[in-house]
């Protein structure tokens, strides 16, 4: 198995997550994102959207975040991370879904505009607004339930985690949000989390 990422993604940092929480053995290639080198063909092969990570398991491509902790926690994972019975699962996509919306729309295009000047939905103020929202709704599921999901640890925590832990990238205080904040403190207590990479 092999993952295709880069050190300041949250998305790949996601998927490093899933595989460090489930001790899949893989190999991790970094790829060459300031150089250009996920717009390049033999990347584009991979991945047509041209983004970081890919997933490649044998014949298997992933190239959506989502995607692939979905893969890894059903092969991996058995019924802890991402439970079969239809109510528990939309519970955990819930969540899922939520974090490939206003968490990244919000709290991730903030970071993106503060660290690389990169503007493609609104401005600072607008994306700050809406990463605000997201945090909102965060904090008030954390002010009554230790996880976000089912009542321990799912794929929802491994989706959630990246673009909340970052706000502050973003020039987002986390100090308005204490259940949050604890809450990123137990995610990063589980056995196996792997810290963020340095950049």
């Amino acid at each position: 198995m092999k993952a295709y990422v880069w050190k300041q993604s949250g998305n790949s940092y996601k998927l490093r997550v899933m595989l460090a929480l489930l001790q899949v053995p893989h190999e991790e290639i970094m790829v060459d994102f300031p150089g250009g080198e996920h717009k390049q063909p033999a990347f584009l092969k991979l991945n047509p959207r041209g983004q970081v990570p890919v997933l490649v398991d044998g014949d298997l491509v992933l190239w959506d975040s989502s995607a692939a902790l979905v893969y890894l926690a059903r092969k991996y994972g058995g019924e802890q991370w991402l439970p079969t019975p239809p109510a528990e699962m939309a519970q955990v996509m819930n969540w899922v879904a939520f974090s490939g919306n206003e968490m990244l729309f919000g709290l991730q295009h903030a970071r993106r505009g503060v660290m690389r000047n990169v503007w493609t939905l609104g401005n600072l103020e607008q994306c700050q607004a809406a990463g605000r929202i997201a945090l909102d709704v965060l904090e008030q599921r954390l002010k009554k339930n230790d996880w976000l999901a089912l009542g321990r640890p799912t794929i929802a925590e491994v989706a959630c985690y990246a673009y909340a832990e970052t706000a502050p990238e973003g020039k987002i205080a986390l100090d308005p949000y204490p259940a949050t904040v604890a809450w990123l403190a137990r995610c990063k207590a589980l056995p196996q989390w792997p810290a963020r990479w340095k950049y």
